[in-house]
């Protein structure tokens, strides 16, 4: 690793949770590296499900209208528990931390107030927004043409307050863009288990808050990004200018590239190639 001793923080993305990450973990600590994997606000013991998602006989249409628990959370309060689980972790120490998908847009924020706590961010196939930008506008630019987040969205955020899925959907075509988007090279067995452990409710203020980035914030802080080229949740295109970007906002500091031939998901295809690169992060 870079820094011999560095821990190492794993941050999930949206609808997932510590259970993404235990192959990749094993790998890192049976390499001797400290490690832990911790859940986002709204996710983990902290998700709550809309009570339609439960309810027999299934009603869809009540699961597109109720309002969504989770939807009074901010990336404010996700980083402001990203900074308590780091600080927890490290002691006070610079810690790493590895974020995947909209985890990244977590990792910026928490980043930019306290770049001491961070040794390296990693972004995993992440949100990287730049300066200003809300991370939700991304999905929408022409770079993330394809994607199949939103098409498999069963309620409208601006009215719920959440980006909801169906996990428990029987409808094979569902199941199989649930697939497709988030784990279209993981073992089938594996993704159907990976689908009945996803929350419905993922929380939009997360999605929607933006972050202003400082050269002395988040800007000097060590960072990679690890982009997957059969990503069909955030789109190859979208992911090179994340780093396009920000190289250009921050010439000084330039992201350590790597490129996984993975889909959205490769903590669970290919652990141990995300293990190594975890291992094997620059000075």
């Amino acid at each position: 690793m870079s820094t011999p001793g560095t821990p190492v923080l794993f941050l999930h993305g949206f609808w997932h949770g510590t259970w993404c990450w235990s192959e990749v973990l094993a790998r890192v600590t049976s390499a001797g590296a400290r490690a832990l994997a911790v859940d986002m606000a709204g996710h983990g013991l902290r998700a709550r499900r809309p009570a339609a998602a439960a309810a027999r006989p299934f009603d869809p249409a009540r699961l597109a209208s109720e309002p969504s628990p989770v939807a009074g959370v901010t990336l404010d309060e996700a980083s402001d528990l990203l900074v308590s689980q780091v600080e927890a972790l490290g002691g006070g120490q610079p810690v790493t931390v590895v974020a995947h998908s909209m985890g990244g847009n977590v990792l910026t924020r928490a980043t930019q107030p306290a770049p001491g706590l961070f040794a390296h961010a990693v972004y995993l196939c992440a949100l990287m927004p730049a300066s200003g930008v809300p991370a939700n506008d991304y999905i929408f630019m022409p770079e993330n043409e394809g994607e199949l987040v939103v098409p498999s969205l069963v309620a409208n955020p601006l009215e719920t307050g959440g980006l909801r899925l169906d996990p428990a959907s029987a409808d094979p075509a569902y199941r199989q863009r649930l697939r497709d988007c988030f784990y279209g090279d993981v073992d089938s067995a594996v993704a159907d288990a990976a689908i009945a452990l996803l929350i419905p409710d993922a929380p939009a203020g997360i999605a929607v808050g933006a972050t202003a980035l400082t050269a002395d914030g988040w800007g000097s802080v060590a960072r990679s990004y690890v982009a997957c080229t059969q990503d069909r949740a955030l789109r190859p295109p979208v992911q090179r200018k994340f780093i396009a970007d920000a190289d250009a906002a921050f010439p000084g500091n330039p992201a350590t590239v790597h490129v996984l031939d993975s889909s959205h998901s490769p903590f669970l295809s290919m652990p141990g190639q995300v293990a190594d690169i975890v291992l094997k992060l620059p000075a």
